[in-house]
């Protein structure tokens, strides 16, 4: 079993909130982690992926509930929406903090029975797949190492077969797989699974057969800005229904949007997002790319890398110290920068990705131009690059091995 980062944050909130709700991606972690959890605290467990007991919470959801007189780990809630009425009910008697550990692999902001019963009751922790930290058992963040001010000077870790890492993602199950061929076959069965199975419980709708297509859409448009009238062309389908399938698509974690950044608050949201997918070993396997096709010319390497930092960075965001928001930017000039975080003092970080060896002054300008307008909001710019050695352009403005992600970087 990999030690997941998020731990402590699950514990505290523990110790803090009466009802904690854990969601993710089906096949993410979260019932291996729960159970450890269970274990350790000594908490009841039991999953909705038990027919008997989904049975059961389905028909008398009061009774089920009041048959835990400890603090209980309900695994996979979102299959028995009704629980959360009584859940309610039950810590409102008693407010008694970690007495409700939820999982679910739907997002908790679609499923309204949660949202209405539990507003104010529940805390709210997202587990995402595993990070390359947690595969190399390596403690540390990378988010917040960017927002110290001491100039990076440590040596980062070994890249290794930054190829293989990319195209392998961090789903457990496809992490164990150890030929691409076995990862492509579990890949095909998980899209599969989430399409007929979660998806189909979060909505009764037709024209599901479009979402394994629109999947590979996405996944051929990764880092990319969201273009819905382009995708609906692509798929003969209206813009209506299209975003539909796209919002079923976010709720069960295959694909994310990041918001474009602006200075100006209200624009951030005028502006268009950029695309992704929560896994860059789900987006590879959708592109038809493993480690050996990584070096074809056809192969989209710069989108895939981007993708795989968005996720990396994503899973520290979930245990951060620094609490910060993940962007993009794009000026009405074309420039972009990749990624901005921006902390709750409005402190920015910039990030860009570079799938190249080497670097050159172009590959930076964005970055110090960001730099020049922002002045003392802007803490520090790097490229992540595939390179080995850190490259200082000026004070704030550095390139640095994509391998800072794991290890490296926070060792200053």
């Amino acid at each position: 079993m990999f030690a997941r980062h998020l731990e402590p944050r699950i514990d505290a909130a523990l110790e803090g909130s009466p009802a904690v709700f854990l969601q993710g991606a089906r096949q993410c972690g979260k019932s291996t982690l729960v159970q450890e959890l269970a274990e350790r605290r000594g908490l009841a467990y039991v999953t909705l992926d038990d027919a008997g007991a989904l049975a059961a919470a389905r028909s008398d959801p009061q009774g089920f509930v009041a048959g835990f007189d400890a603090p209980v780990v309900i695994d996979e809630v979102q299959a028995a929406p009704m629980l959360f009425p009584a859940i309610k009910a039950a810590v409102d008697r008693k407010r008694t903090p970690g007495r409700f550990l939820l999982t679910g692999s739907a997002n908790a902001l679609v499923v309204p029975e949660l949202s209405r019963s539990l507003v104010g009751r529940v805390e709210l922790l997202s587990l995402r797949t595993l990070s390359q930290g947690e595969l190399e058992g390596v403690a540390g963040s990378f988010v917040d190492a960017l927002f110290t001010s001491a100039a990076p000077r440590a040596k980062p870790a070994p890249i290794g077969d930054l190829a293989a890492r990319v195209t392998t993602g961090g789903y457990p199950e496809a992490v164990a797989r150890k030929t691409s061929e076995r990862r492509a076959a579990w890949f095909d069965a998980y899209v599969t699974t989430i399409l007929q199975r979660d998806v189909r419980d979060l909505a009764n709708v037709d024209g599901l057969h479009h979402l394994p297509q629109l999947l590979r859409l996405v996944a051929a448009r990764a880092a990319s800005m969201v273009n819905f009238a382009e995708l609906s062309r692509a798929l003969a389908v209206p813009q209506t229904s299209l975003k539909r399938y796209f919002a079923l698509s976010e709720a069960v974690f295959l694909v994310q949007r990041v918001p474009a950044w602006s200075t100006n608050l209200g624009k951030r949201f005028a502006r268009s997002p950029k695309l992704f997918l929560l896994d860059s070993g789900l987006a590879s396997h959708l592109q038809g790319v493993d480690a050996a096709s990584w070096t074809e010319p056809a192969t989209r390497r710069g989108a895939l890398l981007e993708n795989f930092v968005f996720g990396e960075l994503e899973k520290q965001l979930g245990w951060s110290t620094v609490r910060a928001q993940l962007y993009h930017f794009r000026s009405h000039a074309g420039e972009e920068v990749d990624f901005v975080l921006e902390d709750p003092k409005g402190r920015i970080v910039g990030v860009e990705v570079k799938a190249s060896s080497t670097l050159s002054s172009s590959d930076v300008a964005p970055l110090k131009k960001l730099s020049k307008e922002l002045g003392k909001r802007f803490v520090r710019g790097v490229v992540l690059y595939a390179g080995d050695a850190i490259v200082p352009f000026d004070e704030h403005v550095h390139g640095v091995p994509v391998s800072a992600l794991w290890g490296g970087f926070n060792r200053l």
